[in-house]
C-alpha cells in the first residue's frame, strides 16, 4: 500500500538526513530512504515549466560552449568560412530534435540531449595538426616529439576541412549507434549491468570533466566561486523555503494547494542570472575570440544538410566515429539508469534502452549532416540538474526541445548564449557534475560494499579509468602503430574515461564469481538497482512500468513492424493495466515536489496548467 507523500515543506534534497527521518516504516534499515520525488497526476504549470526549461538551456549552453571552444582551439590555422553562431545554431537544432524524439518515443525519460563530452575526445584527436613520432634524445632517456614527415601524415588544413572530417565521424557514430539500438544490443547488455557496473561509470562521469571545469573557472575564480556559493545556498540551505501557498488547478485534477520551493527549483537559473548581471555591471563579461562572430549572424536561418559542405568520410573519420559511438552508448546507458533512479522508477527495460539509443543515433546523424562537429547524447549535467532541483517532467523536456529548435532557427539569438561569462558556465558544469559523482557513490550501497570482490571491482574500475587516459596523454608515443586510422581509434577509445570504467566494470562483474545478493541483484530479477524493487511502493511500481511504454498512437503499430525490430516494443504483459484497459503511458511521468497535495478547506478556483 502506498503512503501519502510528506508535506511539501518537509521535502529535502536527495540523500539528506531529514529525508531519512521521513521514512520510519522502511522494512530493511540498509535500504536508502525514498527520495523526495512525488508521483503526481499532472505536469507543472506552464509558467514554471518554461522557467525549468530555460534552466536546462543554461546547463546545455555550458556543454555547448565547453565542447565547441575546446574544439575550435584545436583547429589548424585557416579559420572558418561561416560564423560560429551558425555552428552553434546547428548543434542546438539537432539537440532540440533529438530531445523531442527521445522524450516522445525513445526511452520516455525526461532526458535532455546535448553534445556529450564523449564526442569531444575523438574530435580533438582527429583535428590534431600533427601526428607525433618518437625520437630518442641523445644522452637522455626521455622521449621528445617532432612533427611527422611520413606519407601518412596530415599537414596544416583549413578549419573547414577539419570540421568536415569531424562531422563525418559524427555521422558514422550515429549510424553505428542506431544499428546497435535496432538490433537490441543495449537491451541485451543492460540487464547484466548491476550497481557495480553502473556506479563506477557514474563516478567517473562526474570526475571526467574536472579539467574543463577548472579551465573555465580559472578565467575568473571570483565569479565562479560566487556562482557555486549561490547554487549551494539556493539548492541546499534554502531548499525547504516555500513561497506563500497559491491555488493551482492541475490538468485533469481537482484544485490543489501548491507549495513551491522556488529557491530549490530555480537553483540554477537564479544564481546564473545574479552573477551574469554582476559581471555585466563590472565589465567582466568578455567573449573569447574563438566564440566571437566576425561574420554577422542572420536572424533567421534554416539548417539543412550541405549548408557549408558535406561531411568528409575518411578512414580516420571512420575510426573516430566508432570510438564516439562506443563511448556515447556507454554514457547514455548510465544516464538512463541514473535518471530512472532519481525519478524513483524501476530501471529502464530493454526495449526502452534500445529505442533510446536508436533515436540518439538518429540525432547524431542529423547533427553530422547539418555540419555540427558534435553528436547528441543524453546529458549527465542536465540529469544532475534534475537531482539538484528535484523536479523532472516530460513537459519540461518537450519545452527544452522546442526552445533548442527555435534557437537553432535564429543564429543571432543562439549567439546570446556566448555572452554568458565562461566562469559562470564552468561553475554550472562543476556543480551538476558533482551531483552526478555523488549519486554514483550513493549507488554502491545497493551491493555488499564490504565484500572483497566488490571492493576490488570498484577501486580497479575507477582508478584505471582515470589513470589510463592521463598516462596516454603524457606519453602519446605508446600508441603509434604506423597506421593513422588505427592510431586515431586506439587513442580516442583508450582516453574515454566513461567507456573504460563501463568496460572494466562489466568485464569484472560478469567474470568474477559472486552471489546475487553480493552483487546487488535478486535471483529472480537480475536488473540494475534491483534492490530498489524491494522497498518501492507496489502502486508506484505498477504506475512506473507504464512510463517506459510507447504512446498509444505508436504502440498500435508494433504488430506491423518486422520481427527483428520487436526488441523496440514493450512486452505484452507491460501493455495496459491489470484490468486489461490500455492506459496512456506518461500519465504519472511528470514529477514535481509540492504539486498534487489536496488543498485543505473549501474548494477554490485556481490556475489551470493546460
Amino acid at each position: 500500500m502506498s503512503r501519502s507523500p510528506p508535506h511539501p515543506s518537509q521535502l529535502q534534497s536527495v540523500g539528506s538526513q531529514d529525508a531519512l527521518a521521513l521514512q520510519p516504516s522502511l522494512p530493511v534499515p540498509q535500504i536508502p530512504s525514498t527520495p523526495s520525488w512525488v508521483f503526481l497526476g499532472g505536469p507543472p504549470p506552464w509558467g514554471l515549466s518554461c522557467l525549468l526549461a530555460l534552466q536546462h538551456i543554461i546547463v546545455l549552453a555550458s556543454l555547448l560552449c565547453v565542447s565547441h571552444l575546446l574544439l575550435l582551439r584545436s583547429l589548424p590555422p585557416g579559420g572558418l568560412s561561416y560564423s560560429y553562431a551558425q555552428l552553434l545554431a546547428s548543434s542546438l537544432f539537432s539537440s532540440g530534435v533529438s530531445t523531442a524524439l527521445q522524450t516522445w518515443m525513445g526511452s520516455r525519460l525526461p532526458l535532455v540531449q546535448a553534445p556529450s563530452l564523449e564526442f569531444l575526445i575523438p574530435a580533438l584527436v582527429l583535428t590534431s595538426q600533427k601526428l607525433p613520432m618518437a625520437t630518442q634524445t641523445p644522452g637522455n632517456s626521455s622521449l621528445m616529439l617532432r612533427l611527422c614527415g611520413g606519407p601518412g601524415c596530415h599537414g596544416l588544413e583549413p578549419g573547414n576541412t577539419s570540421l568536415r572530417e569531424v562531422s563525418g565521424a559524427v555521422v558514422v557514430s550515429g549510424l553505428l549507434q542506431g544499428t546497435l539500438g535496432l538490433l537490441g544490443v543495449p537491451g541485451r547488455l543492460f540487464p547484466h549491468c548491476g550497481p557495480l557496473v553502473l556506479a563506477p561509470g557514474l563516478v567517473v562521469a562526474g570526475l571526467s570533466a574536472h579539467r574543463e571545469v577548472a579551465l573555465f573557472c580559472s578565467i575568473h575564480w571570483g565569479l565562479a566561486l560566487l556562482l557555486i556559493l549561490l547554487m549551494v545556498v539556493c539548492s541546499q540551505h534554502l531548499g525547504s523555503c516555500q513561497l506563500p501557498p497559491c491555488p493551482w488547478r492541475l490538468a485533469s485534477a481537482s484544485p490543489t494547494c501548491a507549495h513551491i520551493p522556488a529557491f530549490r527549483l530555480l537553483s540554477v537559473l537564479l544564481p546564473v542570472a545574479c552573477v551574469w548581471i554582476i559581471s555585466a555591471l563590472l565589465g567582466l563579461s568578455t567573449i573569447p575570440l574563438e566564440l566571437s562572430a566576425p561574420i554577422e549572424a542572420p536572424w533567421f536561418w534554416l539548417p539543412h544538410p550541405g549548408e557549408w559542405d558535406w561531411p568528409l568520410l575518411t578512414p580516420r573519420a571512420l575510426a573516430a566515429g566508432i570510438s564516439m559511438a562506443l563511448a556515447a552508448s556507454t554514457s547514455s546507458l548510465g544516464c538512463y539508469a541514473l535518471c530512472g533512479q532519481l525519478l524513483h522508477l524501476p530501471s529502464p527495460p530493454p526495449h526502452a534502452c534500445s529505442r533510446g539509443l536508436s533515436l540518439e543515433g538518429l540525432g547524431s546523424v542529423l547533427a553530422g549532416l547539418l555540419g555540427s562537429p558534435m553528436g547528441t547524447a543524453s546529458s549527465f549535467p542536465n540529469v544532475g540538474t534534475l537531482s539538484l532541483t528535484q523536479a523532472g517532467s516530460r513537459r519540461v523536456a518537450h519545452l527544452v526541445g522546442l526552445l533548442c529548435v527555435g534557437l537553432g532557427l535564429s543564429p543571432r539569438l543562439a549567439q546570446l548564449l556566448t555572452t554568458i561569462p565562461l566562469p559562470v558556465l564552468g561553475g554550472v558544469l562543476g556543480v551538476t557534475q558533482a551531483v552526478v559523482l555523488s549519486t554514483g557513490f550513493s549507488s554502491f550501497h545497493l551491493a555488499d560494499i564490504d565484500s572483497g570482490r566488490n571492493v576490488f571491482i570498484v577501486g580497479f574500475s575507477i582508478f584505471i579509468a582515470l589513470l589510463l587516459p592521463r598516462w596516454l596523454r603524457e606519453a602519446p608515443v605508446l600508441l603509434i602503430t604506423g597506421w593513422s586510422s588505427l592510431d586515431v581509434f586506439l587513442r580516442s577509445l583508450l582516453t574515454e574515461p566513461i567507456f573504460l570504467a563501463g568496460l572494466l566494470g562489466f568485464f569484472l562483474e560478469n567474470t568474477i564469481s559472486g552471489t546475487q545478493l553480493e552483487r546487488g541483484l535478486r535471483q529472480e530479477l537480475p536488473s540494475p538497482f534491483a534492490a530498489q524493487e524491494t522497498w518501492m511502493p507496489q502502486m508506484s511500481r505498477e504506475k512506473a512500468v507504464q512510463e517506459y511504454g510507447l504512446p498509444l498512437s505508436i504502440q498500435n503499430l508494433c504488430s506491423c513492424i518486422p520481427q527483428p525490430l520487436h526488441c523496440l516494443c514493450p512486452l505484452p504483459e507491460d501493455l495496459g493495466d491489470e484490468e486489461g484497459e490500455p492506459s496512456e503511458p506518461g500519465e504519472t511521468a511528470d514529477l514535481l515536489p509540492g504539486f498534487g497535495e489536496p488543498c485543505p478547506g473549501p474548494t477554490r478556483e485556481g490556475f489551470s496548467s493546460q
